[in-house]
């Protein structure tokens, strides 16, 4: 038999795990006043820094301007992630709605992986023929992006609590290089006059988009290929219910995300006192709310042994050092 929410047995969601509507608190309306911030700023320049590059000549400001709208993708991403998570579930949506940052995410990286494929081949182009680059024009812009990059740091980092917050955070720092890049293209170009500078740091502010953005394409197909967390280790967490008091053992294990941050699991429970498995149940709550950050559980009870061919993860006396086996 399945456990159901309401009957005690198997699935009861906790009253903290899913805050949909209510009051907004104070740090919800401060982080999501830093993030809508902190994009007005990046992606308002990194339009300044495509138009300028255009006009500069520089495909250093180019990619830079790529790279700042990578950070911008973020931190929209981030300010969407933080409203559609209060949106209740749905008839049609029984999980609700935080998957949409995870589609949304992997769109991104694909598109994102193209602008780096322009840049490539575009730094490849004026290497082999050089074109002239306005290097003073370069310096100011980059400058520029610095102190839009240092500002936006700031405000993201007054922003406590929030894993949205500190991804955004370490994007924005890490196009603080793309900047410096540019600024430095400038000036061997005003004091040297040596353009091929310019495509060749492009290319390594490309490497820092490709970076970011292959994590992030790993990331967002793990989720929606319901794929273990990689945070979480799969073999640990059926070590740890086997180990409940009461749980013989374990078998039909799934752990996955429901979003970006939080993860559910589902299993069958060999249980040894039927009669005891309300307190079994919320021993095993316990431990994996406490240990693995896993809120969302569905476990369902059986008094028989698995079927052949199961993944069952057996009881088996544990001495210090030593693990038990998956069978």
């Amino acid at each position: 038999m399945h456990a159901h929410p309401h009957d005690g047995s198997g699935s009861p969601h906790r009253p903290h795990a899913h805050s949909h509507g209510g009051v907004t608190s104070p740090s919800d309306r401060a982080t999501r006043r830093a993030l809508m911030l902190a994009l007005l700023l990046t992606a308002g320049f990194g339009v300044v820094e495509a138009v300028g590059g255009w006009i500069a000549g520089s495909l250093a400001l180019i990619s830079d301007a790529g790279h700042m709208f990578t950070d911008a993708a973020a931190l929209g991403l981030a300010l969407f992630a933080h409203w559609i998570a209060r949106r209740p579930p749905s008839h049609r949506a029984s999980y609700g709605y935080a998957r949409a940052e995870v589609l949304a995410a992997f769109v991104n990286a694909l598109a994102l992986m193209g602008l780096v494929v322009f840049i490539v081949i575009e730094a490849a182009r004026r290497l082999v023929a050089p074109q002239p680059v306005a290097g003073g024009t370069v310096v100011v812009i980059g400058i520029a992006g610095l102190v839009v990059n240092l500002v936006s740091a700031w405000v993201l980092s007054r922003a406590h609590g929030s894993f949205n917050v500190r991804g955004a955070l370490l994007h924005v720092l890490s196009d603080l290089l793309g900047s410096v890049a540019a600024v430095v293209a400038g000036a061997v170009i005003v004091t040297t006059g040596w353009t091929p500078i310019d495509p060749i740091l492009s290319l390594a502010v490309a490497v820092l988009i490709v970076r970011s953005t292959w994590r992030l394409l790993a990331e967002s197909t793990g989720v929606l290929m319901e794929g273990v967390p990689a945070h979480l280790d799969y073999e640990e967490i059926g070590q740890a219910l086997t180990r409940v008091e009461g749980i013989a053992a374990v078998h039909d294990l799934h752990v996955w995300h429901m979003s970006s941050e939080r993860a559910a699991l589902s299993a069958h429970v060999l249980v040894r006192e039927p009669a005891k498995w309300p307190q079994t149940l919320a021993s095993a709550q316990r431990v994996l709310a406490e240990r693995f950050r896993i809120d969302h559980v569905t476990l369902q009870p059986s008094w028989h042994q698995a079927p052949p061919g199961k993944r069952v993860i057996a009881v088996t006396p544990v001495a210090p050092g030593e693990q038990t086996h998956l069978h």
